[in-house]
């Protein structure tokens, strides 16, 4: 149990990190329970993704997680994993933004509702979700912290690093968003042609990475020999399985994704097809 505990304790606590979490269960939660019969509040399954996802973000974050993957390459690919693909896509899958709106205490409501809608924010917002924008920035930003200079300054100083993260999570929320928004195009998402063919752009350029990382001869991250690691294994090895977990993980995800977005293409085709029944269905879930 104290080896549980001495695990679960911050390494580098992070108020902020805390303060997000709590606050987005606690809007999860007030929100979904406020919700009429008449309003599309989320299910178990919905629970179960939007919670699921944002333990794994909290745990990569703020346990000795944190510290192992400042120590060790394949721990550090193995966080962003979390907090580029798998974290993200659970808790977008989970579609939470009504129900964490409908948490919102009345003053933060009237307060953010009107920033939210401004032309800037729309504009930025529009911008950031253009399917060509998406892809380039999620794929960019893994090469960009991905190459050995950045990586080096970005692991050696606690702001960088915490830069680095952050911007990985939010770009991951911003993405899968917009690849597993239930909404079709007519109504404000993305085509589902379109998300299947996001999904495979993003694939070769993260397989040609780690491909690269994971059969290179040579250590291409060096900062790690400088911070020392946590486990007695070859630099080589480290970088091998880092390597791997770039490559095949991330391939899996866009394939897991693929079969989410299909599942909804077809269920937006019946709805189509039959929207009386459609929404008995839908009625009856």
């Amino acid at each position: 149990m104290s080896t549980f505990i001495a695990f679960m304790t911050p390494y580098d606590f992070s108020p902020t990190v805390l303060a997000v979490c709590l606050l987005s269960a606690v809007l999860f939660v007030r929100g979904s329970l406020a919700m009429g019969p008449d309003e599309a509040r989320p299910g178990i399954w919905r629970w179960l993704s939007f919670f699921v996802g944002l333990i794994a973000i909290y745990v990569v974050m703020q346990t000795r997680i944190d510290y192992y993957s400042q120590h060790m390459f394949w721990v550090h690919r193995a966080q962003h994993l979390v907090l580029h693909h798998t974290g993200p896509f659970l808790l977008m899958l989970a579609a939470p933004q009504a129900a964490m709106a409908r948490g919102l205490p009345h003053f933060a409501h009237r307060l953010l509702v009107p920033v939210w809608r401004s032309r800037v924010v729309q504009a930025a917002y529009r911008f950031l979700q253009h399917p060509i924008v998406a892809a380039g920035l999620f794929v960019g930003l893994i090469y960009f912290w991905l190459m050995p200079e950045i990586h080096f300054k970005a692991m050696l100083s606690l702001t960088r690093y915490q830069v680095m993260n952050w911007s990985m999570l939010l770009d991951g929320l911003l993405f899968w968003w917009l690849i597993v928004n239930p909404n079709a195009r007519e109504r404000g998402g993305l085509g589902f042609g379109w998300r299947i063919l996001l999904l495979w752009a993003i694939t070769m350029p993260q397989i040609v990475l780690g491909a690269y990382i994971a059969l290179h001869h040579s250590i291409v991250y060096d900062v790690y020999n400088v911070c020392g690691r946590a486990w007695p294994i070859s630099p080589l090895v480290d970088q091998e399985i880092g390597g791997l977990i770039t490559w095949i993980p991330t391939s899996m995800m866009s394939v897991i994704a693929a079969v989410v977005v299909l599942r909804m293409w077809l269920r937006d085709s019946a709805r189509r097809r039959s929207p009386g029944a459609a929404l008995v269905k839908s009625e009856l879930a």
